[in-house]
């Protein structure tokens, strides 16, 4: 009989926050910026030079770990992790092992499969390190020090996901909850949101885990998605055959879909921690706190029940809308201009979802302003461009955010309301169609609709389609 197996991933997700400057300096955290330049003696690790702490940084910490329902360690401070690699100006990063900021939290998801509590280990603060670029022309190795000293969080889970599904969810979640806070822009693409995946295979029953392998250089969800699916394939072929898997570190290739090991954890690295002599430790006290928790916004959860109320609109436009703060922002922004929350969350659903897929955008990629999408409900509702118009119109907005009025002026794309224009359109459409005229005639209730869309092509898709469906059955 073929075993069965189960797999078990926790993971780390380093969050790059929205500092304007870096945790122990005043360089710019920008993203971007030619090589080197956003640095100064202390992200660059000069002898001498002194860290002191963004006091920012501490409360993005700790409100993610409210917004997570974490313990806040009230004393907490910063470590030395010592190790030398290029990209690490210091020969040491200052993080924290000892007193994490946050403690013991736990997040809800939703998959397939029903809800499920998600354990946070540990939140800690700590300092990015710099970026080594590899030019393969003059095979060697260039360091770039503006990351080095952009403030982090990593967010530790417990092992508490068993499937690629969970992950996903889990990541989406903390997503959703970072950008709510305001405290990162969580963009994959640019680093800001990485996540590292430790994953063990076991057969279904086990009480021990399996050897887990850490996973690194995952940029998208959907890389995360197929490195797990794949490394968990690469294990159980392991096992079946006999052989060990190996506590190591492997690097996900995306084109090829498959990793490779980078090192072995077998001597893992002693890297021998001790508290950061150069900075004090951290002491939040329960006004701060208050303070803190005082500011936080309202998240999903609460937005969807006001939504129901103050705007009636669907459960389901509601879940997706408030899925992302973008959309959020968005669509309150546009209601408070146009008043009809009903019609903004039906173009936000429909074709701003339709466009976005399209696209291979994400939410967060939406460049249009709410005050055009208010500007094309309105002349939408007063019949000055009707439906087929304004999705024309609209994919102009979410491309250029042009301004719907000139962009309708302009093309002459307004509706004709003219009765006189339309019936000798109508006429003339009429003359040429006798056979649908006849059908209809003969009790084919069916023919009208051909006859409405010859006027509509007649009229360049500009009549209103209510007025000649009045004319038509009057002339016939």
């Amino acid at each position: 009989m073929a075993k069965e197996y189960e797999t078990v991933i926790g993971l780390e997700v380093h969050v790059e926050l929205a500092t304007k400057t870096k945790i122990f300096c005043s360089c710019s955290t920008e993203f971007g910026g030619a090589p080197n330049t956003h640095t100064c003696p202390v992200c660059t690790g000069m002898p001498g030079s002194l860290p002191v702490l963004n006091k920012q940084v501490v409360e993005y910490a700790a409100a993610v770990g409210l917004a997570t329902n974490c313990t806040i360690t009230q004393y907490c401070k910063f470590d030395r992790k010592n190790y030398f690699y290029p990209d690490n100006p210091q020969n040491y990063q200052i993080s924290q092992l000892y007193l994490p900021i946050c403690r013991d939290g736990k997040v809800e998801i939703e998959t397939e499969a029903g809800t499920k509590n998600i354990g946070i280990h540990e939140i800690h603060m700590e300092e990015d390190a710099g970026k080594l670029v590899h030019d393969e022309w003059e095979d060697v190795s260039v360091v770039d020090y503006n990351r080095s000293g952009v403030p982090l969080i990593e967010i530790v889970s417990e092992p508490d996901m068993r499937s690629a599904d969970e992950v996903i969810a889990y990541l989406e979640k903390l997503r959703m909850i970072v950008q709510y806070l305001g405290a990162s822009d969580c963009k994959l693409n640019e680093g800001s949101m990485r996540a590292d995946v430790n994953l063990s295979v076991r057969e279904v029953g086990a009480k021990e885990f399996g050897t887990r392998t850490e996973m690194k250089n995952l940029n998208s969800f959907k890389a995360i998605a197929r490195a797990i699916e794949g490394e968990r394939e690469r294990q159980i072929d392991l096992l079946e055959a006999g052989e060990k898997v190996i506590q190591e570190t492997r690097r996900w290739d995306d084109t090829k879909g498959e990793s490779y090991p980078m090192r072995s954890k077998e001597d893992a690295q002693d890297y021998r921690y001790f508290p950061e002599p150069d900075l004090v430790p951290i002491v939040i006290s329960d006004e701060w706190l208050k303070e803190i928790k005082d500011r936080q916004p309202e998240l999903q959860t609460e937005k969807m029940i006001r939504y129901k109320e103050e705007y009636d609109i669907p459960e389901y436009d509601a879940k997706i809308i408030t899925g992302h703060k973008k959309l959020a922002d968005i669509f309150e922004a546009t209601t408070k201009l146009c008043n009809k929350p009903k019609k903004v969350s039906n173009w936000l659903m429909v074709e701003t979802m339709r466009l976005l897929k399209e696209n291979d955008m994400e939410p967060e990629d939406i460049t249009f302003s709410p005050k055009n999408l208010a500007t094309l409900i309105e002349l939408t509702e007063a019949g000055t461009i009707n439906s087929s118009v304004a999705k024309e119109v609209f994919e102009e907005v979410f491309k250029k955010d042009i301004d719907p009025n000139q962009y309708v002026e302009e093309k002459g794309l307004k509706t004709v309301n003219d009765e006189g224009a339309l019936r000798a359109t109508i006429e003339q459409v009429m003359k040429e169609n006798p056979q649908s005229v006849e059908d209809y005639r003969n009790g084919k209730e069916k023919a009208i609709g051909f006859l409405v869309g010859q006027t509509m092509k007649a009229m360049k898709g500009k009549a209103n389609p209510g007025m000649v469906n009045k004319i038509l059955k009057e002339l016939l």
